[in-house]
């Protein structure tokens, strides 16, 4: 089990994290806030680039900071921009990848090869990567992160730039991963996490507002998620959530305390609980 204990970060004067207590078992773990809440922050420390300023980050009840090396061959990290040779090969790129990490030299062209076809690039192992798409890099960052079979599986912003059709075949490969490891991913995209997700993580203000199922998140709107066509009528106070064109009108989904008889009720789903926890407080 990973887990943090009263987790704070300081840089200066500017307190980016505050308070932090999270656990961590097998299954995907979404850190869901947008730009700029601390969600890279977070996913720093859990990788050792950068520690707490205060409290304690446990692996099985050992402090990761003592663990040092020993931590570090459980991890595997994707960051949101990772550096790679574009000359390089995939195959290539995952031998200077492997070297780095010291692993057996009498492993490493299997577990490549195994890899490779994980993500879907075998077809593609001695192409340069400099004709790949972002959502093919993408695939090979998921693949030097899993080199080392890692227990623990660190991504930051993984579907940032890829198009809808990469973004849900990295859905499927991430939930294919989490079935004997821990996966952390930190994400702005409700539509990523939504279905794959075991648990969601939410930041505000510097400090852990949500850690729950997104059913469960979900539900703590139940009764305040509404849609109209005649948005302009209501008399209430609401907070507008999205709009669509359905049949030639405009339907308005919002946010209320209250009902009105110019709406009806809707379930709320991941995008309304975003929109609402992180709303703008002029508006």
């Amino acid at each position: 089990m990973l887990s943090l204990n009263r987790v704070s970060k300081q840089y200066g004067n500017f307190m980016a994290l505050e308070e932090i207590d999270l656990e961590f078992t097998q299954g995907v773990y979404a850190l869901l806030a947008p730009n700029g809440a601390g969600k890279t922050t977070l996913i720093k420390m859990l990788a050792t680039l950068i520690f707490p300023t205060k409290g304690e980050i446990l692996w099985n009840g050992d402090d990761i900071i003592a663990l040092d090396a020993a931590y570090r061959d459980l991890i595997g990290y994707l960051p949101q921009d990772f550096g790679y040779y574009r000359n390089h090969t995939p195959r290539e790129f995952l031998r200077y990848m492997a070297a780095v990490k010291c692993l057996k030299r009498e492993q490493v062209a299997q577990r490549i090869d195994e890899l490779l076809d994980l993500v879907g690039l075998s077809d593609v192992r001695d192409k340069k990567m400099r004709k790949f798409s972002g959502g093919m890099i993408q695939r090979v960052g998921i693949a030097q992160a899993m080199l080392n079979n890692p227990r623990i599986l660190i991504l930051d912003e993984p579907t940032a730039g890829l198009d809808p059709k990469e973004r849900v075949r990295f859905r499927n490969l991430i939930s294919s991963l989490s079935k004997d490891r821990i996966v952390i991913l930190s994400t702005h995209i409700v539509s990523d996490i939504e279905t794959i997700a075991s648990s969601v993580i939410l930041i505000k203000d510097r400090r852990l507002f949500a850690q729950d199922s997104p059913g469960s998140i979900c539900q703590q709107l139940n009764g305040k998620i509404f849609e109209t066509d005649a948005v302009d009528d209501l008399d209430i106070p609401h907070l507008l959530l999205t709009e669509r064109q359905e049949n030639g009108q405009t339907i308005t989904r919002f946010a209320s305390e209250q009902g009105s008889g110019e709406a009806r009720s809707v379930t709320p789903n991941l995008e309304d609980v975003f929109l609402y926890v992180y709303r703008d407080e002029e508006r």
